[in-house]
Formats: C-alpha cells, structure tokens, sequence
C-alpha cells in the first residue's frame, strides 16, 4: 500500500516535469485518467479543463475533450452543440495525424499492416492510429446526425468503414504484440501503454461486432462483402476482457455491455437480459463513485428491468440531485420515471415527467408531445381539466415538430405523426389505449410482464376498453383497427400471466381479422412474431420459427418494420435458426 503511495507521488511529480515541456504518451495516459475520474464524478467543466490545454499537442487529450463535447452534443441536440462536436473532433483528428506514421501512398493501418511488423510502428504510431480510429468513428456519428446532404451521408459511412479496418489491423497488431512483450517483460512502462492500446482495441472491436451482429441478415450480408464482420460472441467476450481491465477505455467497454444489456436487447430484441451481469459490471463503479449521475443512472435503469419500479424511482431522483451541470441527464431520469409510472398506471406521475420532456428537452418533441397526449388520454376527464391541457390540440402539433436525422425520419415519430392524425379532422376520433401500444412498441411489456400485480392491472384496463368498444353502436372505420389492438394488447397481458391458451386466441383473432383492417397493418405482422414468441416459450419450436418467419417473409411496408426486422432477427438466432434471405 505505502509502494502505491509512494509510486502515485513519484508519477505525480514526473508528470508535472514532463508538462512543463512536452506531453509524453505515460503523462497524457496519466492526465486523461484523472480527467475521466473528474467526469464520472459529475465535474463535466473540470474534465475539459484539464484536457483543453493540451488538445492541440496530444493525441488522448484530443480525443477525451473531443468525446466529452461529443457526448454534450448529443445529450443536447442543439445544432450548435453539434457543430461544435464535430469542428472539435476534426481537430482532434488532425492532432492524432501528426502522430500517425508517414506514407506517402496509403494513410490507413490496414495497408501498413501488409508491408510492416509490429517493430516498426513506435508504441506513439500505434496509439495514434486507435485514437484516430475513434475520432473519426465519432465525427461520422455526428455527421448522420447533423446533415441531411446524402453526399455527407456517403462521407460518414466510408468514414466508419476506415475506422472499422484500423481497429482490425490494430487487433491484428495486439496478437504480434503479445509476442513481442513475452520477450520484454522487463520493460513496464512499455507493458503499460501496451495494455493501454490493448484496450482500445477490444472496445473497437467488440462494439463493432456487437453492434452489426444485431443487424438484420440482409444487411449484415451487404456488410460483410465491403468488409464488416458482426459476431456477436466476439463482440461481448472482447468487450468482457476490456471491461476487466485496467485500461482507460475499460469504463467504456463497461458502458457498452450496460447499454446493449438494459437498452438494445429490450428494444431491438427479444428482451432476453442479462442483468446478472450487468449488475456484476456496475458494481466497482457504484462503490468509486456512489454519487456519479451516470453510475446512478444504470443502478435505476436495472431495478427498472427487474421490475422494482419503486426502488427505481428513488434511484432516478438521487441521480438527478447528483449533478446540475449536465441537465440533459436529468431528461433522460424524467423519461425513465415516466415509464416507471406508466407501467404502475400512475398517470398523473406519468404526465409531469412528459411535461417536462415536452417543456426542456429538444431531443424528439413530436414523441414527447404524443406521448403526454397518449397519457392523457388515460384520464378521467376531470383529471384531463385540472392540468389545463387540450388533449386535441396536443396530438395536432405532432406532424409539425417531426425531425429528420442523417435525411430519415424517425420510425417512431412517424407513427407517432400517423396515429395523431385521427384527432386532425373535425370529429376527431379518440384513440383507444395509446399510452399501452407505445408500451408495446418500446417492449415495455416484457418489463411490467415480472410484475404480476401490475399485470393483472394492466388486464383489468384492456377489457373493460374491450367491453366499451362492444357497446359501442356506431362504429366508426377504425373499430376493427381498434379491436385487434386490444386483442394484441390483451393477448400480451395473458401470455405474461402464463395464460398461454387464452393469449392464443386472442392473437389468432388479429391476424384472422387481417383483411378487416383498414390502417393499423403493421398488427398482423407484430402479433405473428408474438405467437411465434409464444409457442418458443411452451418449447414450440417448428411453430414458433413457422410463425416468426411468416411475420418476416409476408408483410412489408408497414409502421415501425424495421424495428420488428430487428426482433426477428434476434428471436430467430435464440432459436438457433440461420434467417433466410428476405424475398
């Protein structure tokens, strides 16, 4: 312990020499270190103060204060914020190309790779061509997301690619270089930046491949032949190995793993998590930093999946007490705790965090205006009254606030935009249930599903909607449309009741009421892969792949397709099946 002490001091001291002059790569290592320390407990101005000065004349604090701005950018999603990203990052990208080893012929890695060995890249080369990788991967990001000039567009992919073929040619570089450090062992310091680099590279590599292998099929297949690769396995195992480091970018390989754990596996796919694991992750983190907003977060975003709404709650608000600086991580709180009350039918609860959405974050309006209309919708009509809201007038001001970003539409704004059209004639026609079929199209079912109690709620709800629309007399086009979505909605309760026979029926009602449908196409398909999903968990196979594999293979065209492509995918690699090509 008091060798730590004394080493820390020693490399303290040595670092404060070496500023005086020069920024040496085990110096800027050591600084960018003390400067992630500084993020991760809340002191965002701190961090970026500390690695300014150095921005222009060392590879890691161009690419720490570039990261941190990039991250404000898009938290933020205010257009300056965004230019300001990428001129950072453009700058970031020209300090790591002093860095980078001269060719007059090609400028990538991956070409040097063929002609030279790891002895004659020096251990600056080789970091600066993974800093370079993600400055340029980062910039292209917020190109996508800046401009919507197709040009651009073609700009940032080729962009990804170059970064994606460094990362390669770099953890082709780490398996030399094992080789050679078995034959320096002696050298630490040069062992040091070496696992340094090591880590970069396993981030590089296991995000790349983590990402790509939830792609659908087609897709990956257009990748692969200009050179991706998506294996999932490799993805998390590197990603598991960079987490379990000691490396700069192990938080980062942290943060990855959490993200695909509490987010994408929910989102774009079967909802199969691993909150063992993330746990295990998140850990070490919340014991250095209990009072980090971002630590914080992940710690609610967990009880949320495990259905402990109530303990999330309270996480969610400790996080947005941690930290005033960046507010952009208190909406993604109110997000959270809008959801967390939706799930409990707290509507009031639900509508304050929307209203706060609506009224400071930029991020998507014309989701957080339809979604608090969705949840007002949910009232009573003398609650709708005391918060002075005009549920029609909501829903008509989702068409103008859709954004685009890389020159597309947002999916669900879209669907937002379609489904809030029904209030724009002059009868308007009240929707049935929205605030519980956005439940569904963010998979919020299998997150209420853990909890019995709001379940049955929520079953309670559903049918005596259903009840409602049978006496109805006067049925107006979109009955049938309404009627199979309760049925969809319902089918959902029952199956997470483990009532398989009656979700049966109901699902098999939708997709017999297929050509009844005069607007809401997009439920045949959605509810096919949920009978596939439901036969695969009675160890249904043959019918579950029949029925998953219609869902894919039969419809297209439909609202939010590319987001049930996504489930697909990964409902069909859970059974072990290789997706054939989409006609």
């Amino acid at each position: 312990c008091v060798l730590n002490i004394i080493q820390n001091v020693y490399n303290t001291f040595y670092c404060i020499l070496v500023r005086a002059t020069k920024m040496d790569l085990k110096c800027a290592l050591e600084e960018c270190s003390m400067a992630l320390n500084l993020f991760l407990n809340n002191k965002f101005s701190e961090a970026l103060e500390l690695l300014r000065p150095w921005s222009k004349d060392s590879m890691y604090h161009a690419l720490g204060y570039g990261s941190i701005l990039v991250m404000q950018a898009v938290m933020t999603f205010e257009q300056q914020d965004i230019q300001m990203g990428i001129a950072t990052m453009k700058e970031a990208l020209q300090t790591c190309q002093k860095f980078r080893k001269r060719s007059t012929v090609v400028e990538s890695l991956s070409s040097l790779v063929s002609k030279q060995t790891v002895d004659q890249l020096s251990e600056e080369e080789m970091h600066a061509e993974l800093c370079y990788a993600e400055c340029l991967l980062q910039k292209a990001a917020l190109t996508f997301v800046q401009d919507e000039n197709m040009i651009n567009f073609i700009k940032g992919g080729l962009k990804i690619r170059t970064s994606y073929q460094i990362y390669k040619s770099a953890a082709r570089f780490t398996r030399e270089c094992h080789q050679v450090l078995q034959m320096t062992q002696g050298n630490e310091n040069k062992n040091e930046t070496f696992y340094q680099f090591e880590g970069g590279v396993q981030l590089g590599i296991g995000a790349f491949n983590l990402m790509l292998s939830l792609l659908p099929g087609r897709i990956v297949r257009l990748l692969e032949f200009i050179g991706f690769s998506g294996n999932r396995e490799l993805g998390i195992q590197q990603l598991r190995e960079g987490a379990s480091g000691a490396s700069l970018r192990a938080i980062l390989c942290t943060f990855t793993l959490l993200v695909y754990y509490t987010y994408v596996t929910l989102i774009l796919g079967t909802g199969e998590l691993n909150l063992l694991e993330a746990e295990t992750l998140l850990q070490p983190y919340l014991q250095k930093f209990p009072k980090g907003a971002i630590i914080l977060f992940y710690d609610a975003r967990i009880h949320i999946l495990k259905g402990n709404f109530e303990k999330a709650q309270v996480s969610f608000q400790e996080c947005i007490k941690a930290q005033q600086e960046w507010r952009q991580i208190h909406h993604i709180c109110y997000w959270e705790l809008m959801w967390s009350y939706i799930f409990q039918q707290k509507w009031l609860e639900a509508y304050r965090y929307a209203d706060l959405l609506c009224k400071e974050s930029k991020w998507s309006k014309a989701m957080y205006v339809y979604q608090k209309a969705a949840i007002l919708c949910m009232l009573p009509e003398k609650d709708v009254k005391t918060t002075g809201e005009d549920i029609v007038a909501l829903f008509r001001q989702v068409e103008g606030l859709k954004q685009r970003i890389a020159g597309k539409s947002i999916p669900t704004e879209k669907f937002a935009v379609r489904k809030s059209r029904r209030y724009g004639a002059a009868q308007p026609v009240k929707l049935i249930l929205p605030a519980l079929e956005m439940m569904y199209v963010w998979n919020g079912f299998l997150i209420v599903g853990k909890r019995t109690d709001l379940t049955e709620s929520l079953l309670v709800t559903v049918e005596k909607e259903e009840t409602n629309l049978k006496n109805e007399t006067n049925h107006n086009e979109y009955y049938m449309d309404d009627v199979c979505l309760l049925q969809l909605l319902k089918g959902l309760c029952l199956k997470h009741l483990g009532r398989f026979l009656q979700a049966e029926l109901c699902f098999n009602e939708v997709i017999q009421s297929e050509k009844q449908l005069k607007y809401d196409h997009f439920l045949v398909p959605y509810t096919m892969y949920e009978l596939g999903l439901l036969y695969k968990d009675q160890d249904e196979r043959e019918k579950a792949v029949r029925y998953i594999e219609a869902a894919k293979n039969n419809y297209k065209d439909y609202s939010l397709e590319s987001r049930l492509h996504f489930r697909i995918h990964a409902a069909l690699n859970s059974l072990k099946v290789t997706p054939a090509p989409t006609p």
